[in-house]
């Protein structure tokens, strides 16, 4: 299963703090309360915390915006562009910020499935995964070209994704079956 989506068509829900939004890609599986993994980009418009998830890890990417400071009882963390982090879903975590910023999200159940998420410009592929294109274009194996504020995620089916044009930048996240 393979399935395109486009910034601009991802549904939007506030956050019941009010300090942001949520663009869900997907929360697979579908139409079930508890998720097994989960991709979205958030937008942080004000200092709160994040919410917690137990049994859940989860990696940050940030997409644009000013500084974002992420702080924990064990730890505290600048978010710089592009770079993903990592970190448990039971942290008590609160960001402060400088301003409005957009963020990659990746969820995985800790007990099921793993991420590895990162920017690439080399061609990649994986049997389950999300991409999000960052700048340029990509062409999915002799199908579809994915350009900026477009994406895929996709279940169950070798995908391979490569630059189709110079300069061309992707988040890639490959997921796994956890044994």
């Amino acid at each position: 299963m393979r399935t395109p989506f486009s910034y601009a068509e991802l549904p939007v829900s506030r956050w019941r703090n009010g300090g942001g939004e949520t663009r869900e890609i997907i929360s697979y599986p579908p139409d079930e309360a508890d998720f097994a993994w989960r991709a979205s980009i958030a937008t942080i418009a004000s200092d709160g915390p994040f919410s917690c998830f137990p049994g859940v890890d989860r990696v940050i990417t940030l997409l644009r915006g000013d500084d974002v400071r992420l702080s924990a009882a064990d730890a505290s963390h600048q978010l710089r562009p592009l770079q993903p982090w990592r970190f448990p879903g039971e942290w008590a975590i609160h960001a402060s910020l400088r301003g409005e910023s957009e963020d990659f999200n990746i969820m995985t159940r800790r007990d099921s499935w793993q991420a590895q998420v990162r920017l690439t410009t080399q061609e990649e592929s994986s049997l389950h995964g999300v991409a999000w294109v960052i700048s340029g274009c990509w062409r999915l194996a002799g199908e579809k070209t994915l350009c900026a504020a477009e994406g895929l995620w996709w279940l169950d089916e070798e995908t391979r994704l490569t630059p189709a044009t110079a300069g061309a930048q992707l988040l890639f996240t490959r997921l796994s079956r956890v044994p």
